[in-house]
């Protein structure tokens, strides 16, 4: 693989705990649902039955991913009646979801293809 410098590359030298917190981020980011759901919530804000269908995954299983996303501070959530609308909390998540999407599209166009 080949690493370029980036155009907006961290400033200073990280610490542990910006090292800590990352690595906690990305962790999140490494399961297919939450993802998918980050990725879903980067066009603008959802409830859990948009999100449910969005995704297809049960929807139990994306309310306890939504909350892990919103512990851990990466989402927000508002009330509309009875309904809990989440969004993005930052463009930043919106930008790493949106990168790491571009290095799964490079990784598969550099695949050989098979006949």
């Amino acid at each position: 693989m080949h690493l370029s410098s980036a155009h907006h590359a961290h400033p200073r030298t990280p610490g542990e705990e910006q090292f800590a917190l990352a690595a906690e981020v990305l962790a999140l980011l490494g399961d297919r649902t939450r993802l998918t759901l980050l990725h879903a919530l980067a066009t603008g804000e959802a409830d859990v039955t948009t999100l449910t269908e969005v995704c297809g995954a049960a929807r139990p299983a994306v309310s306890q991913h939504l909350a892990r996303l919103r512990l851990a501070g990466l989402v927000n959530t508002r009330k509309d009646g009875r309904r809990v609308i989440y969004s993005l909390r930052d463009g930043h998540l919106r930008r790493l979801v949106d990168e790491a999407l571009n290095v799964a599209d490079h990784r598969l166009s550099d695949r050989p293809v098979h006949d």
